[in-house]
């Protein structure tokens, strides 16, 4: 069936921080006197997330869910900062840590983002996010000139399920009308986006830009552009 719609991971598709994460870390933390590496914290950053909870809240009020969001991310930066208690002022540092990745200027695009999304819009598509993100998300699209370009902008914590949970995807879909058969979905993640996508009867599509996957179980690409003559006319 012919693709109607295209759905994009935000974070390492669409954007990505603009100084490392561990950097971003250590140069607050300095302000109140902790001092650690921006490797360590990098490397600290990699683990604690990836055993992390999702970022979702199933059930939550509509508004509930920007207070869950914020403990979300505390309880994870605190794991971060454990081997450096006692961490005084914590509360205070993430408070500007998580103002700071709010603000579109800690961001960058992809530098063929707004060409690829252009190209897919003058093919008459439906454009859309599916991200494991929060709500700063949709201020970081619009302030980096990306959000005008799309139709919905889905993200779990406040659909209730994070990738690779199928739910999330039929969220989005339903939204349109449309069939999963109608839609791809483009991630950097093989797990979340690529087997979730196809698993949820999308289209998935791996943006893999430095090589690391090159035995992924579907579609690959490196950059953005190269997803347009896989869609099909």
């Amino acid at each position: 069936m012919a693709i109607k719609a295209v759905f994009f991971d935000a974070a390492g598709t669409l954007i990505k921080p603009a100084r490392r994460v561990g950097e971003s870390y250590a140069v607050v933390a300095k302000k109140f006197g902790v001092v650690v590496s921006p490797p360590q914290l990098s490397e600290r950053f990699r683990v604690c997330f990836d055993a992390s909870s999702p970022l979702a809240f199933p059930g939550a009020p509509a508004t509930a869910i920007d207070g869950l969001e914020r403990d979300w991310w505390k309880c994870l930066v605190w794991k971060i900062f454990e081997p450096w208690e006692p961490f005084e002022r914590f509360d205070d540092y993430f408070t500007e840590l998580f103002d700071y990745f709010a603000r579109p200027d800690a961001w960058t695009l992809f530098p063929e983002v707004l060409e690829t999304l252009s190209a897919l819009r003058g093919r008459g598509l439906v454009l859309g996010v599916i991200s494991n993100f929060d709500s700063r998300l949709i201020g970081i699209l619009n302030g980096l000139g990306a959000g005008q370009w799309f139709d919905e902008i889905v993200i779990s914590s406040r659909a209730g399920h994070a990738k690779p949970d199928r739910r999330i995807f039929a969220a989005a879909l339903a939204k349109h009308g449309l069939d999963p058969n109608n839609a791809a979905h483009i991630g950097d993640s093989e797990e979340k986006d690529l087997c979730g996508a196809n698993d949820a009867g999308l289209m998935g599509i791996l943006v893999d830009r430095n090589g690391e996957s090159p035995s992924a179980a579907g579609p690959r690409v490196t950059d953005l552009r190269e997803i347009i003559p896989l869609l099909g006319d």
